[in-house]
Order: structure tokens, then C-alpha cells, then sequence
């Protein structure tokens, strides 16, 4: 009987498949005998299903890393003025590492500082009313703003006036040198020249210009500073434009002069000389005529807003203008925030406290932007990082335990850990397709190193009061799946729904066997 029961067990073994891990599920069976011929007969077993503890686990190996590792360097190139740690030091969350030269940048903050609190008793002041001296400081502002308009109105008639009197020497003093009766439509190019259509194209266009500047000269006569001067401004960068085309067409002709004994190469220079006298004059008054226009639209757009600024002071203190010293204030803020960014980037600080693992930079050395200078690992929290492959993936989840160990202190020692990543994309590695999965360690364990090579067991299911068996005895025929029954002196293939398969090869037994029943397991 013993050498019997011995066999009859090797063949559950048997008939439990292939496992995802050595550990398997526990399944309460009764094992009953019954003997179905005389002595030396076949024998049979039956298996009395009980509800049980139902366990699924995958086993997978990885590699112990620092659960935070990053490489750091400084967002702008400079000199490096002081390194505050070295290789092996550990710095807690914030540490200041290393920074470059950075002066202007601390000055730059202490003057955004200074802007901020200038911006914030502003809008303490508005709260608590406006007074006097207020609307006096306002009234003195829209004084010295109307002062300043004035003198830029003044200032821009007097630079359409020199573009007139630019314009009239370029042509008078500077073209005409070479040009015989040149405000009439009987002028004359003076000297031969190779190419008589542009001769001819300055005779045909000095007599114009003639017309231009005795018209430009009248309404410059009339303008004064109380005037609006937009139009006499357009008018000035027309005929500076049409005189600084006059003068090129000079430039044209003097190139093309043929020197001759009344005309040598000498005097022909000298009008060449003249012109380009004139036409750098024209340019010169067209970029100062420019900058006025400009200085007095400046000049008028400020006296504006201080108007303004001022009647709002002179009609007292209302919640529009305390919410608009209040946006005064955030512009401050952010523009401190600016500065302090700004200065933040020439300073390496710790993001996690760690260990100093890499250190290259070195005090009086000069570093790029965006290179890496130290390397910081986390000190005390390891994760591991492992593969999984794609026919287990699908088993495992955030959230999912196991025990790890290492092979440095033997399968012995248990190290608690749960699932708290697996990478969407495939990562493919020997030509198999798998997902990298970070396992946690549970909590901080001096013992753990990076580096350390890891395999973990990793529970994906387990649940108590479920009915299982051997998958071997259940068999499948046209779609359907049966499991063989003892019922009563007979035997019966009862239809059964399966569930998933446990790590040790039991088939959870969704519907179709209860507890109680006895299934045979044929020798």
C-alpha cells in the first residue's frame, strides 16, 4: 500500500503543469481509497475538493538602483567661484552644490527687492487715502512732463527746419557746383560725360527740386510749436527722400564725367566729394528727424498718462486705483522673481538629499551650459528595476507586493517591495520584447546597496476559499472543459468553468465542482 500511495503521489505532482514559480498554492484535499477489482486489481484516487488559500506569483530578477539619481550642472555657462561639496558628502534637500560668478545677478535681485517694497508702500499709501503732498508730487510730475514736451515740440521744428536747410545746401551749395542754370528747365551738365541719359535724367530733375524747396521753405516760414507738426514731418521725409534721389543721380553723372582740360580729374573729385558731403548730410537729418519725431510722441504719451495719473488723485482714492497698484505690485513680484531665477541658474543646489557620487567641477575652472559637473544619488530609498517579459506582464500591476532578496545575503533574508511603475513601451532586450518595472523597497535598510543584483517574487493574486485542482485533470473536448466525478458507484464528466492558474499549476474552479466532491484522478 505505502509503494502504491508513493506512486499515486508523484502522478498529482505530475499533473500539476508547469509553474510561473517554485511557490505554489495550498489546496485542502481529502484522499480516499477504493478498490475497483479483487486483490492485485486497478486501483483509483479521488480528490475531495475543499475551498483553500489560492495563490498566483511571478518571479523576476533585476537590479538594485538609487530610487532618485540625477546629473546636475548649471543652466548657464561662467567661472565656477566656489565648490561647496566633495565625492562621498551628504547633502540634504536644498544644499547649495557649487556656483559660478554671479555678483550682478545678487545686485540685480537686492534692486528688484528694493522695487517690490517701493511698489508695496504705494499701494499701503493708497489704501490709507490719498493726501496733499500726493496729489502736490502728481501736479509737480504733469509740470516738468509739460516742460518736456515743449522742449521736444521745439526740438522737432527745429529738425524739420535743418532738413530744409540740409536739403537746400546739399542742392544749392553741393549739386550745383557742376550744374548751369540749374533751376531752370535750361540746365546744364557742365562737363562731358559718357553717358548723356543720366545727364540727361539730373537736368530734367533739378528744375522739380526747385519747386520743392522754394514750397518746403514757405511752410517751414510758418510753422511754429503749437502747431500739429505730423504733417510738416511728412512733408520733411519727402523731400529729404526726393533730394537725397537728386544727389544720387549727381553721384551718377560724376561717374561717368569725362575729364578733360577744363575739367581735370581734381575738380571732378571735388564734386564728387561735395555730393557725398551732401547726401551723408540728407541721411544724417532724416535719422534726426526720426529720433524727434519719436522723442516727441514719447514726451506727449508720457505727459498723457501722468495726466491722467493725476486726476485720478485729484478725485481721490477709489478700489480701481488701490486694484491697480495692486497689479504694480505683482508686476514687482514677478519681476523679482525674474532676478531671483535668473541667479538660480548660476547655483547647483541639491533637489533630494543624497550622496555626492560625481564631482568635476573645480573652483577658477570655467562650465558650459548644460553640463553635467555632479552626479547625486539618493541615499537610503533603493528601488529595483527589472524586465518583465511580455507573457507575464499582463499578470502584474501597480500596486502589487512581493519579497525581494539579494544575492549578497542569500534567499534567506526576505526584503519587502511593491510595484510602483511599469514602463508603457516596450523595452527589447535579447530580441524579447519586455517592460522595465521599478519595484519600492518598503522601507530604509542599511544593508541595501546600489548595484546589488535582485530576484523578487511577486504576488499578482491570492485569495482565501477557493476551490481549485491540478490542471492535468481537466481535460477539453469541443470547447468544453470537464473535470471526472465520483458519484456514487460511478463516474461522470461534469462540465466546469476555469479561472486563472495558480503558481504552483492548480486551476481555479469558477463554477461546477463544490465542496465535498470527490474527483478522480486515474492512475
Amino acid at each position: 500500500m505505502s509503494g502504491l500511495r508513493g506512486r499515486i503521489t508523484a502522478l498529482v505532482a505530475r499533473l500539476g503543469g508547469a509553474k510561473l514559480v517554485a511557490a505554489g498554492a495550498v489546496v485542502v484535499v481529502a484522499v480516499a481509497w477504493y478498490g475497483l477489482s479483487g486483490s492485485g486489481g486497478t486501483k483509483e484516487q479521488l480528490l475531495t475538493v475543499q475551498p483553500g488559500e489560492f495563490i498566483r506569483q511571478v518571479s523576476v530578477s533585476g537590479k538594485v538602483i538609487a530610487a532618485e539619481d540625477v546629473d546636475l550642472g548649471f543652466s548657464q555657462s561662467g567661472r565656477i567661484s566656489r565648490v561647496y561639496v566633495k565625492v562621498g558628502d551628504r547633502v540634504g534637500a536644498g544644499a547649495t552644490l557649487a556656483e559660478i560668478e554671479n555678483g550682478d545677478l545678487r545686485a540685480a535681485v537686492l534692486q528688484k527687492e528694493a522695487a517690490l517694497e517701493t511698489q508695496q508702500a504705494k499701494l499701503a499709501s493708497l489704501k490709507s487715502g490719498t493726501r496733499p503732498e500726493e496729489i502736490a508730487v502728481a501736479q509737480s510730475t504733469v509740470d516738468s512732463d509739460t516742460a518736456a514736451l515743449d522742449q521736444a515740440t521745439h526740438a522737432l521744428l527745429n529738425a524739420i527746419q535743418s532738413a530744409y536747410n540740409s536739403s537746400d545746401d546739399a542742392v544749392h551749395n553741393k549739386l550745383d557746383q557742376f550744374i548751369n542754370n540749374p533751376s531752370t528747365f535750361s540746365a546744364k551738365v557742365n562737363f562731358p560725360v559718357a553717358d548723356s541719359q543720366v545727364a540727361l535724367s539730373l537736368e530734367t530733375a533739378r528744375p522739380l527740386m526747385e519747386k520743392t524747396l522754394s514750397d518746403w521753405q514757405t511752410g517751414v516760414g510758418s510753422l511754429s510749436a503749437t502747431q500739429d507738426l505730423s504733417a510738416a514731418v511728412t512733408t520733411a521725409n519727402a523731400n529729404l527722400a526726393a533730394a537725397a534721389s537728386l544727389l544720387r543721380l549727381g553721384s551718377n553723372v560724376i561717374k561717368s564725367a569725362i575729364t578733360t582740360q577744363s575739367y581735370p580729374q581734381a575738380t571732378i573729385d571735388s564734386y564728387a566729394s561735395a555730393v557725398a558731403t551732401g547726401r551723408t548730410n540728407l541721411d544724417a537729418q532724416t535719422t534726426a528727424l526720426t529720433s524727434a519725431v519719436t522723442a516727441q510722441k514719447n514726451a506727449a504719451a508720457t505727459l498723457d498718462k501722468d495726466k491722467k495719473n493725476l486726476a485720478l488723485k485729484q478725485a481721490g482714492n477709489v478700489q480701481a486705483d488701490v486694484d491697480a497698484q495692486a497689479a504694480q505690485v505683482k508686476v514687482a513680484e514677478a519681476d523679482l522673481a525674474s532676478a531671483q531665477a535668473q541667479l538660480a541658474k548660476t547655483v547647483i543646489r541639491a533637489p533630494f538629499a543624497g550622496i555626492v557620487s560625481t564631482m568635476d567641477l573645480k573652483a577658477g575652472g570655467i562650465a558650459s551650459a548644460n553640463a553635467s559637473g555632479i552626479s547625486l544619488s539618493s541615499s537610503g530609498t533603493y528601488q529595483i528595476e527589472s524586465f518583465v517579459p511580455e507573457v507575464n506582464v499582463a499578470l502584474v500591476s501597480v500596486g502589487d507586493t512581493g519579497d525581494a532578496t539579494l544575492d549578497a545575503y542569500g534567499a534567506d533574508q526576505k526584503f519587502p517591495v511593491h510595484i510602483i511603475s511599469i514602463d508603457p513601451a516596450e523595452t527589447v532586450r535579447d530580441g524579447v520584447s519586455t517592460y522595465r518595472t521599478k519595484l519600492q523597497f518598503a522601507g530604509i535598510d542599511a544593508r541595501i546597496r546600489s548595484g546589488m543584483t535582485a530576484n523578487v517574487v511577486i504576488t499578482t493574486d491570492k485569495r482565501e476559499g477557493v476551490i481549485s485542482i491540478p490542471q492535468g485533470l481537466v481535460t477539453e473536448k469541443n470547447g468544453a472543459k470537464y473535470v471526472p466525478v465520483k458519484n456514487g458507484e460511478n463516474t461522470e464528466q461534469r462540465a466546469v468553468t476555469t479561472g486563472v492558474i495558480s503558481s504552483s499549476g492548480s486551476v481555479e474552479i469558477v463554477s461546477g465542482l463544490r465542496a465535498g466532491d470527490a474527483v478522480v484522478v486515474s492512475p
